[in-house]
């Protein structure tokens, strides 16, 4: 609020010293209408500039003054040229409009390049901004689920996305499979979702690797830069990463920790979707697609069942779930289970009060 009255009040002094001073000649109410523009103008550049990292500000700096020397040195060779007087004063203007602006443009580009933290002091620590960054790898970005995780604030600090893997993930939105094309899209959904919650910093790095062909080795070379962490659900990647030092967030390890934890013994309500692979085997699934591979349950298919876990074995792929059912103990119901709250329940009733199916 205090921003916006400070704002407020800058236009309406730069309008009032346009009104009352007449620059160039001008109209009073036409001097404060274009110092009001003006006004807006710099208030749009200072926005702008609030978003700018410290390295781009430096890049750009550097960039100025080496576009204006440049300029100037042009300027005095051209005023030496045996040109008319209106075409080297054009050139002139030009020559310094041109190389201002290239040196501006290219120095904010190439900042990124600077190495803040040899300097040491107050410019060292501009690297810890992303120095803990959380950096998304496309195959999380498309997943999804890394929304909602950030929603209930686990998530905090800075997350980057560098480029390549928007360029990566608009290749696959502009793929002429649709299969392809809406996870992309969908991809391009979630970065907006993370980029609104106020309690994350976003950054969009314009870090490259031009040497690098595989966006993968390219995640890698920037966690190494900036000491971040890779947040991925990809397998490969994952193995890749450890062998080069690489800390790795993996989703689907999140994922898998915080299961329900089963124990044998454990009665539980599933519905038998399929046979087995085994003589008299059903399989069920949990609402967090866990597969129940259950003994004694192939005649029971398209039914709900209570069941007795016997084992749990976790796997790379997750974990899985391994029970039996028993007719004289357990009971059978005809309809599918309404809720996860029901399928994965213990039934506090007495074994002997079930209903067993003959």
């Amino acid at each position: 609020m205090e921003l916006i009255v400070a704002r407020a009040v800058f236009l309406v002094l730069l309008a009032a010293v346009a009104f009352f001073a007449s620059p160039f000649h001008l109209e009073r109410p036409i001097a404060a209408f274009v110092a009001i523009l003006f006004g807006l103008l710099l208030l749009l550049a200072e926005i702008r500039l609030k978003r700018a990292s410290l390295r781009r500000l430096l890049g750009a700096s550097l960039g100025f003054a080496f576009g204006t020397l440049t300029a100037l040195l042009l300027s005095t060779v051209l005023a030496q040229t045996g040109l008319s007087s209106d075409t080297a004063h054009f050139l002139q203007l030009a020559t310094v409009i041109i190389a201002v602006y290239l040196g501006t443009v290219l120095g904010a580009t190439k900042g990124d390049l600077l190495n803040l933290t040899a300097l040491g002091g107050i410019l060292g620590g501009e690297k810890s901004n992303t120095g803990s960054a959380l950096i998304l790898d496309t195959s999380v970005v498309i997943d999804g689920r890394i929304a909602d995780i950030a929603e209930t604030g686990f998530l905090n600090g800075c997350i980057a996305i560098p480029q390549f893997v928007l360029r990566e993930l608009q290749m696959v939105a502009d793929s002429a499979d649709s299969l392809k094309r809406n996870r992309g899209r969908r991809g391009l959904d979630v970065l907006q979702r993370i980029q609104k919650m106020p309690h994350l910093n976003v950054q969009i790095l314009e870090h490259d690797f031009p040497q690098v062909r595989d966006v993968d080795m390219k995640l890698l070379e920037l966690a190494k830069m900036l000491r971040g962490k890779v947040v991925t659900n990809d397998f490969n990647l994952n193995k890749v990463a450890q062998l080069h030092g690489v800390q790795v967030l993996n989703i689907n390890e999140l994922a898998n920790a915080v299961k329900p934890v089963v124990l044998p013994g454990e009665i539980m309500r599933v519905f038998i979707l399929k046979e087995g692979k085994e003589y008299n085997q059903g399989v069920a699934y949990l609402d967090d697609g866990t597969m129940v591979v259950v003994d004694n349950a192939r005649r029971y298919i398209s039914k709900t069942v209570d069941i007795s876990v016997t084992s749990v074995l976790q796997t790379t792929a997750g974990k899985m779930i391994f029970a039996k059912f028993d007719e004289r103990t357990h009971g059978v119901y005809e309809k599918l289970p309404a809720s996860a709250s029901e399928r994965h329940e213990r039934p506090q009733r007495d074994a002997s009060a079930a209903t067993p199916q003959a």
